[in-house]
């Protein structure tokens, strides 16, 4: 079947709406290269918004699914970089330094938002109501207020797939195979999980310079504070400032909790821990009142372990100490899972031989066949269906990532509900559920 312009937007468009709302979740043999080799008109047309390091590689998986017309970048290296880049934009897409001519587009379906953290839901949000399906990397937000906003927004564009970089959810052998385990029950119940996450980076005091040339370091900083331009608040630094990212609770936790959350099926609206206690905890510089107190330095915390409390019983530690990985803790037994090894009693006996197999994957996929992480976001473009890596899911796990955050800069234990999802009995933490955006850079309310 070809298509023209027209007929194949139509067609990506009724194929998405007629799955939603019919609820199909159709069930399809595939191959590694599922639709990359289709005809031309038949392909996803892409625009790249942030094409640093990540957002390259990201933009690499995308060029197999789908022909990118649009690269876009604060920084003109990286946008003349991927232009030219035969994988990207093969010397023939346009290059924007402003997103959003690129959501303008009304020949561009998917947009892929690699940017700094801070800028995510901002663009995400707008994309969705230009009508583009939305992949865009973890952490996908900076606040517990912009888990809500992004939430609003996609249930209010139903018939467009919203996916998140959370790659984990598609490595069968490993993070699958905890999941399973779990939540078939063969470790028993689950009474401790600990998410070794790393610490982040120490650095500073720091000079301020000029923004190179080729930056605009105005539109870099975007809805956070106007600050002059120290060269590591920028691109790959930019976790290790609160002002932008939230450290390794953000940075790995947006992986290993989201992992853990799967496993015990706390992962979805209304679930969640009680009580998350940020006593042990440092930071690389002083704080006083939960904000620290030199902007000349890396803030984020850089040795902790923070204690979550689950109304089960359940406790799950989130530490920078020891290796990187979930230790999940059962009354039968225990496993390590990690993206390089997965160990312990169960596994080297093969208690779940026999309880994992291809329609446990479909389960976990949502219905959908086991394929690498990139294909499950373009078949639902295609059939519909919740993707593996959703969005709902995901704020589910950024709420303990901002709440770790949150507790380790007061140092103390905060109280959460998870049902009305507000930090309860602490005002000076419930002050920290949203921030101000700058002006000019506002996030849409949906």
């Amino acid at each position: 079947m070809k298509f023209n312009q027209s007929d194949r937007r139509t067609f990506i468009k009724q194929a998405t709406a007629a799955a939603t709302a019919s609820g199909a979740i159709p069930y399809f043999a595939s191959s590694g290269n599922s639709f990359a080799n289709q005809a031309k008109n038949d392909r996803p047309q892409i625009g790249c918004i942030g094409v640093g390091s990540m957002g390259t590689g990201d933009a690499h998986g995308h060029n197999g699914f789908g022909d990118i017309l649009a690269v876009c970048d604060v920084d003109s290296r990286h946008a003349d970089r991927a232009k030219n880049d035969e994988r990207i934009g093969k010397g023939k897409a346009d290059s924007y330094a402003d997103y959003r001519r690129v959501l303008d587009r009304d020949d561009i379906d998917v947009v892929s938002v690699v940017t700094p953290d801070h800028w995510h839901v901002k663009i995400a949000i707008e994309a969705l109501q230009a009508g583009k399906h939305v992949f865009c990397q973890k952490p996908l937000t900076l606040t517990l207020e912009e888990n809500q906003l992004i939430r609003n927004a996609c249930k209010a564009h139903p018939d467009k797939v919203f996916f998140i970089g959370t790659q984990q959810r598609s490595d069968k052998d490993r993070f699958l195979r905890a999941v399973n385990m779990v939540q078939k029950g063969l470790l028993g119940d689950i009474t401790k999980i600990t998410c070794g996450i790393g610490g982040g980076d120490q650095g500073g005091p720091f000079s301020t310079a000029e923004p190179p040339s080729e930056l605009d370091w105005d539109m870099w900083l975007g809805q956070a504070p106007k600050v002059d331009y120290i060269p590591q608040r920028c691109h790959y630094q930019f976790r290790w400032w609160y002002e932008y990212s939230g450290g390794k609770f953000t940075d790995w936790g947006a992986h290993h909790i989201d992992i853990a959350l799967w496993a015990i099926e706390h992962d979805q609206e209304g679930t969640g821990p009680v009580e998350i206690d940020g006593t042990d905890a440092k930071h690389p510089v002083p704080y006083e009142d939960g904000m620290p107190t030199v902007d000349h330095s890396y803030n984020t915390a850089h040795d902790y372990a923070v204690k979550c409390k689950f109304d089960s019983g359940t406790e799950m530690i989130v530490t920078s100490r020891g290796d990187n990985g979930i230790l999940f803790e059962g009354t039968k037994g225990r496993i390590f899972v990690s993206r390089g090894r997965i160990t312990g009693q169960p596994i080297e006996e093969n208690w779940d031989e026999d309880k994992f197999g291809q329609e446990d994957l479909v389960r976990l996929y949502r219905g959908k066949p086991f394929e690498g992480h990139k294909q499950n976001f373009y078949r639902c473009i295609r059939e519909g269906g919740l993707p593996v890596s959703d969005v709902y899911s995901h704020v589910q796990s950024m709420n303990v990532c901002h709440l770790s955050a949150v507790a380790a800069r007061l140092g103390r234990a905060i109280k959460w509900d998870p049902k009305t999802e507000q930090i309860v009995g602490d005002e000076q933490a419930a002050s920290f559920f949203a921030r101000e955006a700058r002006k000019g850079f506002e996030i849409p309310r949906v």
